[in-house]
Formats: structure tokens, C-alpha cells, sequence
């Protein structure tokens, strides 16, 4: 009889953020299983708090390999609300607008959310930021790490809104 595999339980802390914003931006993430750490940042030209914010957690998803429980760690609200209170599936129901004719910010993003959170179980929690928390606070050193690095990615789903 084959033996069954446990579906691993995988915790993801995320932070992100743009200075200025919308200006260069960075996300720190750790991805955490049985005491085991990997730590991961990226750098962005030109960006906002908020997609720094959801591009940590795609990212975090995104490495893992194999089915997982997941619990997500960000001091994101717009994150957290985004998903726990449904508002990215409500969007993506009217096709990536908030109202008639109110085009939802950050839609590839929250695209690309959405299918990562749908290949794994995944529960996401808010911290507060700033706070003392040490995975949060080790997250937002890797962003800063990313946001003043030598080389910075494009974000190419990016769009510059003119106030």
C-alpha cells in the first residue's frame, strides 16, 4: 500500500513598499516549513506600496512546488481585505472593474493572486507593521534591501497614473 504524502503547512511572512511612493520598490518574504527558512527580496524601477505589497505574496506562492497549507503573514490590509472579504473575486466577476466604469487598480496582480491562492489551501493573516515583529520587521529589511539594490527590475503591469 502506498504511503500518502502530507500536504506540507508552509508559513509565508511578506512585506512590501515604494519610496516614494509610487517610486523604486522592494519586497522581503519568508518562506518558512519545519523550521526551515529561505529568504527572498526583489527591487523594482519604478512602482507603488501596494504592488510591492501583492507581488510579495504571489512571489512567496509562487515558489512553492507541491500543494501546500499555507498561512500568510503581511501587514497588508489591502492585501487581507483584498482577498478575505472578496473583493479581487468580485472584481475579476466584473471584469477587473470596481464599479460600472471604475477599472480596479492592480488587476494583473490580483490575477496572478488569485491563481496562486488556488492551488494551495491558504489562510492569510494581518500584522502590524512597524511593530516589533520579527519576521515582519526581517521582511521590510529585505525589502529596503531590494528597493536599494544595484540592479531594479521593471514592472511591466505598472501604469503611471497622471493626478
Amino acid at each position: 500500500m502506498k504511503e500518502r504524502t502530507k500536504i506540507p503547512d508552509i508559513e509565508l511572512y511578506s512585506d512590501g513598499g515604494a519610496v516614494p511612493n509610487p517610486g523604486k520598490g522592494g519586497f522581503g518574504i519568508i518562506l518558512s516549513y519545519k523550521g526551515t527558512r529561505k529568504e527572498f527580496f526583489k527591487g523594482y524601477k519604478l512602482t507603488t506600496n501596494n504592488r510591492m505589497e501583492l507581488m510579495g505574496v504571489i512571489f512567496g506562492l509562487e515558489q512553492l512546488k507541491t500543494k501546500s497549507n499555507v498561512i500568510v503573514y503581511t501587514d497588508s490590509k489591502y492585501v487581507v481585505d483584498g482577498i478575505t472579504k472578496g473583493w479581487a473575486e468580485k472584481w475579476k466577476e466584473n471584469d477587473w472593474k470596481r464599479k460600472k466604469n471604475v477599472k480596479a487598480i492592480n488587476c494583473d496582480l490580483w490575477e496572478r493572486l488569485l491563481k496562486a491562492i488556488s492551488e494551495h489551501t491558504v489562510e492569510f493573516k494581518w500584522v502590524k507593521g512597524h511593530s516589533g515583529h520579527l519576521e515582519n520587521e526581517r521582511c521590510d529589511a529585505l525589502a529596503n534591501i531590494g528597493i536599494n539594490a544595484d540592479t531594479l527590475i521593471i514592472d511591466d503591469g505598472y501604469e503611471f497614473e497622471m493626478k
